[in-house]
């Protein structure tokens, strides 16, 4: 496979906080179009390194490109600009506005090149109905799963390249969970380059294309999502 291939890759990527390194020789190579999902026991680094790949923390050493482009010394809103939308797992809307005006901010302070046009706006509404046949609704009064969806709309309003979640179905009731995977592989089959880390590992496993393990802060398995039955997990999350 060509470096053509990949939309985001890592080259020994290591972060922390303090005086620490939480990762360390992080290297990824991610397919465009599909989804890579990060799984590994609490503790692994899991959410570190996706912060480290959305502008919110610095790596100390390594590489991170976007296409060709290199990025590990942008911020993250330079790094929205160059088509990479993150999706944290907590406060990721604002409450007390309305879902309108969530889509609308969402955008709002990126360069016109980035910012929503009417017709990726429509196709956002119509990616999320339950988002735009509510506007004027404030957010605070969304249910988890619906907050999530929302959450979703507004990070798609930019027209990313790459889509980072941060754990999707945390503090999700049950049967929302099921729902928010299926919204995430759908908007994948849009184009959508997806990288997630997840707890609900079954869920996850569902929809990825591709699996990294991680633990200790260290890369541990790189494997087709297909494939991951013929690897004992358990033994893998002990390290």
């Amino acid at each position: 496979m060509s470096a053509g291939d990949f939309i985001l890759q890592t080259k020994d990527v290591a972060a922390g906080y303090g005086g620490g390194d939480i990762i360390s020789n992080v290297s990824v190579d991610v397919e465009s179009g599909k989804i890579f999902t990060v799984i590994g026991p609490n503790g692994s680094g899991k959410s570190t390194f996706i912060k480290v790949l959305a502008g919110l923390l610095r790596p100390r050493v390594g590489g991170i490109t976007i296409g060709d482009e290199q990025i590990a010394k942008l911020s993250a809103p330079e790094r929205v600009a160059k088509g990479v939308a993150y999706v944290p797992q907590e406060y990721n809307v604002f409450a007390n506005l309305t879902i309108n005006e969530n889509l609308r901010l969402s955008t709002e302070f990126l360069k016109r090149n980035r910012q929503a046009t009417d017709e990726q706006r429509s196709r956002v509404l119509e990616m999320f109905p339950e988002v735009g046949s509510r506007l004027t609704l404030k957010a605070g009064y969304l249910s988890g799963g619906q907050r999530q969806m929302l959450a979703f709309a507004c990070a798609m309003m930019a027209a990313p390249v790459v889509l980072l979640l941060d754990e999707p179905s945390a503090g999700l009731a049950p049967k929302f969970v099921s729902e928010i995977f299926d919204r995430i592989k759908a908007v994948n089959e849009t184009g959508l380059t997806v990288v997630m880390i997840e707890q609900n590992v079954k869920e996850a496993l569902r929809i990825a294309d591709n699996v990294m393990v991680l633990v200790n802060g260290s890369p541990r398995l790189f494997v087709p999502a297909a494939e991951i039955g013929s690897h004992d997990l358990h033994k893998l999350f002990l390290g």
